[in-house]
Formats: C-alpha cells, sequence, structure tokens
C-alpha cells in the first residue's frame, strides 16, 4: 500500500541518486515525491507535505543547508524531519547542526542505512526534539 509508512521528499540534482533513492524507499512502502533542487523542494514542500525530507547538499539554485535553513524558519516546515544526505564534510556537518539538521548520511550509503534514517525521523519526528540535535538512534556516517 503507497504511503503506508509516511511521505518523504527527496531532494537532489542528480536523477540518478534521486531515482535510487526513491526505489528503496517506495519498496518500504514509503510515498516518494522528488524535487531536483533546493529551489523546487521550497516550491512544493507546503503542498506535499512531507513527514520526512531528505537533502542534497550540493544542488543549483539553492544548496541543501541554504534549503534547511529556509524550511526551519518558516512555521509551516519547521517541524519536518530533515536529513542530509551528501558526501558531507566536517564542515557540511557543523553548519547542518547549526541550522537544525535532523541526521547526516555519507553517500555511498547501504540502502539499510538510508531506510533506518528515514524510519527513525519518521517515527520520532521534530516535536519531541530539541533543535539542533540529532534524532536518537539515527544512523550517521561522515568522512573525517
Amino acid at each position: 500500500m503507497p504511503g503506508a509508512s509516511g511521505r518523504v521528499l527527496v531532494v537532489d540534482d542528480n536523477k540518478v541518486i534521486r531515482q535510487l533513492i526513491r526505489v528503496n524507499l517506495e519498496l518500504e512502502g514509503f510515498e516518494v515525491v522528488t524535487a531536483a533542487d533546493g529551489a523546487e523542494c521550497l516550491d512544493v514542500v507546503k503542498d506535499v507535505r512531507p513527514d520526512v525530507i531528505t537533502l542534497d547538499v550540493v544542488m543549483p539554485r539553492l544548496d541543501g543547508l541554504r534549503t534547511a535553513a529556509l524550511l526551519r524558519a518558516e512555521p509551516v516546515t519547521q517541524h519536518i524531519p530533515v536529513a542530509i544526505i551528501s558526501a558531507c564534510t566536517r564542515y557540511e556537518v557543523e553548519s547542518g547542526l547549526a541550522v537544525g539538521v535532523d541526521a547526516f548520511l555519507s553517500k555511498p550509503f547501504e540502502p539499510a542505512e538510508l531506510l533506518g534514517v528515514v524510519r527513525q525521523l519518521r517515527r520520532q519526528g521534530r516535536r519531541d526534539r530539541v533543535p539542533g540535535k540529532r534524532a536518537e538512534g539515527a544512523a550517521e556516517r561522515t568522512r573525517r
């Protein structure tokens, strides 16, 4: 049953990566909507009303960190859990935490890690979280 596990907005400028994430999430019952960059994400997020948003960092028009900051600044979207899925540097992780990103998953990732992060964020949501802290138990892999 599509959407039984929740709705995820997947934002990445690489079509292959968007499709890879989409397929893995849909196989687990998530409904998936995609956007090609942060600007498109902001255009559709209020209509889509996702339970979780995944963002790449490096994208044209509006990058993932700025997109996350803008999502947090809006009362309508500030509660939506956000995971950065990117080849994150330490600076990007620190910047992401500063703007309220909930979890990080480094590319390349294992499908099980992706599902674990999205499920955890979906279950926990942002309502029970302290801003700026990662979700308890959410997978985090960063290159150092």
